[in-house]
């Protein structure tokens, strides 16, 4: 998608213009309301159309811009405006041209708007665009052309010189946006572990360290937590480690740790058929963590992040992991595999404690599409974040709000990691249905040293969305890259 900042207002496509509710006072829509005459205010009166946040009004071009349609887009209060306002606008936008299949362009106010300058509402503005006009159009061979999205530019009209400088940050985030977004998308034939670690290799041409461990390497560490679940496959498991080293030299690194299962049939606890063709969204957590190094290193953050991902497939077959067996994990600490439908926490638990062995960072964050219970409590809202570390859990609600990728505190203590007790190991990966999402991040924390500052993100519920939304359509999300972004920028820049 080409993203282009010019002065001069285009006289065909979709022309999207913020109203604030305080007053049709944008100095973008007095400009075009005065080449129409007064058409544009007119129209709003008629339509009852007031700037209310996610109103929406269609007026057609006035004279002069025949080949235009002017869409007014509802702001709210001018004082409260901020990036995600700014970022829902832009979001709208797209959208109403990809549904007519028309140009975009965003035409801005050239005087402060809210806490926002005219650059960076042109800056979030964009983001928004470029967000929504995400499309993931690699297998349809055969589309009629009218079902293809036509959107492949969109354009800021504005006047402030520095605006263009001002995307240059948020373009490399929207370009991690979409390497999670592709990630996600892809079907399991074709994004499977061996692949997937291809793609985090890909990285490299953007300034990241790579390694990849093998199944070999991995039994050699003696992760037989991961392992046992990609036993059942005819697929190896591997390990991707990508470090951007952007920091001072001996600046210890923030960790991200994913949950990369590529196809999730629940193993030998086999999940219902109805529904488990989502299961490719499984490794949400590995592609967040893989879209989040690509910003960090795209925009050349100056922090030293490193991301590790587990990769498998959770097959059923003759050399499947079975309910009852035991596995070692890489700390020593044995896990009795009640259901092997719960294999997200086992993968993790060995990746948590190889990068606390490896790289002693400062903390850790870790993102999994772990349980169901999460959408039941936080529906498709927010991201569940279990901490028992006070400051880490305030930085992550601050970046979750900055970068509009919400969390709520979920509970976890003692009473949780009492659920885990087995009768015959150290612990066992399920803890029942009640408080089945802070029975997971227990088991989760039991790999974890102490005195690491550590959360576990539970997004089963915003990787991957049902329905079209402001800055993303139906499909893969990419939630997360966001906000480890301004996760990082609050803490280590």
């Amino acid at each position: 998608m080409d993203v282009v900042f010019a002065p001069d207002l285009p006289t065909t496509g979709l022309l999207a213009v913020p109203v604030a509710e305080d007053g049709l006072g944008s100095d973008a829509f007095k400009t075009i309301d005065a080449r129409s005459s007064g058409a544009l205010s007119r129209a709003a009166r008629a339509s009852d159309f007031n700037g209310k946040k996610g109103q929406t009004l269609s007026v057609a071009g006035p004279e002069g811009l025949d080949e235009a349609v002017v869409l007014l887009v509802g702001v709210g209060k001018a004082d409260s405006f901020g990036p995600a306002d700014a970022n829902a606008f832009g979001g709208k936008a797209a959208a109403a041209a990809q549904a007519r299949h028309a140009s975009c362009a965003l035409v801005l106010s050239d005087v402060a708007l809210g806490a926002l300058t005219p650059a960076q509402l042109a800056a979030q503005a964009a983001l928004g665009a470029e967000m929504r006009a995400y499309s993931f159009t690699k297998y349809k061979k055969s589309a009629e052309p009218d079902d293809l999205p036509k959107l492949r530019k969109i354009v800021a009209v504005t006047d402030a010189a520095d605006a263009e400088a001002a995307y240059a940050d948020d373009a490399a985030v929207a370009a991690g946006v979409r390497t999670a977004r592709d990630l996600v998308s892809e079907p399991p034939n074709m994004l499977y572990p061996a692949s997937f670690a291809e793609r985090c290799r890909e990285l490299e041409s953007v300034g990241i360290e790579v390694e990849i461990l093998d199944e070999a390497q991995m039994m050699k560490l003696g992760m037989g937590s991961l392992l046992g679940v990609g036993q059942g496959s005819t697929r190896e498991s591997f390990l991707a480690v990508m470090r951007w080293n952007g920091g001072a030299k001996d600046e210890r690194p923030i960790a991200f740790v994913g949950k990369g299962v590529t196809f999730d049939t629940g193993g030998i606890s086999l999940k219902p058929g109805a529904g488990m063709e989502a299961m490719k969204m499984d490794m949400g957590g590995a592609a967040a963590v893989t879209g989040a190094l690509h910003a960090l290193a795209a925009r050349k953050a100056p922090a030293n992040v490193v991301g590790l991902i587990g990769l498998v497939e959770n097959m059923p077959d003759g050399n499947a992991q079975r309910p009852s067996d035991i596995v070692t994990s890489m700390s020593g600490q044995t896990i009795e595999v009640l259901n092997t439908d719960a294999e997200g926490r086992l993968v993790l638990a060995d990746v948590l404690h190889y990068a606390q062995d490896r790289y002693k960072p400062s903390a850790i964050v870790d993102l999994a599409t772990l349980t169901g219970a999460i959408i039941i409590s936080l529906a498709d809202q927010y991201g569940g974040m279990f901490t028992e570390d006070d400051d880490l859990a305030a930085a992550l609600m601050a970046a979750g709000e900055a970068s509009g990728e919400r969390l709520w505190r979920m509970p976890l203590g003692d009473a949780h990691r009492d659920m885990i007790k087995s009768d015959v190991a150290d612990m066992k990966n399920i803890g029942g249905r009640d408080g089945g999402s802070s029975s997971a991040a227990a088991f989760l924390s039991k790999f974890v040293q102490k005195g690491t500052p550590w959360a576990h993100l539970d997004i089963a519920g915003m990787a991957w969305s049902a329905k079209d939304k402001d800055l993303c359509p139906k499909g893969a999300t990419g939630f997360g890259v966001r906000l480890l972004d301004a996760f990082v920028r609050a803490r280590a820049e």
